[in-house]
């Protein structure tokens, strides 16, 4: 795991959280913005992944590997989530369902570098 990629993905996260509010309080739609905001977290954690992929083949691998897989693989799939439910909410409150997929994932990587670092790996 890489501290630089893990505040990158916080970053992009937080400016995501923060675009999803902001839609939500001006009563709009989410837009290509939006989407494009995801699409970039989700490639930021796709990096992440084959990261942690890479190091855990080469023998450097968490205590507690059932723990950091699942919040791998589920920090992978809550920006796909959260924009598929986003683009069937035809309300305002898309921009929340956004903002709280990105803010989830903010918290997410910080508890898998967290769990990574645990052991010294």
């Amino acid at each position: 795991m890489l501290t630089p990629l893990v505040v990158a993905v916080t970053v992009v996260a937080g400016a995501l959280t923060v675009l999803g509010i902001a839609s939500t309080l001006a009563r709009r739609r989410i837009g290509l913005v939006h989407l494009a905001g995801a699409g970039v977290l989700e490639a930021l954690l796709v990096v992440q992944a084959v990261v942690a992929a890479v190091a855990m083949a080469g023998g450097d691998t968490p205590a507690d590997t059932a723990s950091f897989l699942g919040y791998l693989v589920g920090a992978l799939l809550i920006p796909v989530a959260g924009v598929l439910w986003a683009r069937t909410e035809r309300s305002r409150w898309a921009g929340t369902v956004i903002a709280v997929a990105a803010a989830a994932i903010g918290v997410m990587v910080w508890r898998l570098l967290q769990l990574w670092e645990a052991t010294g790996a």
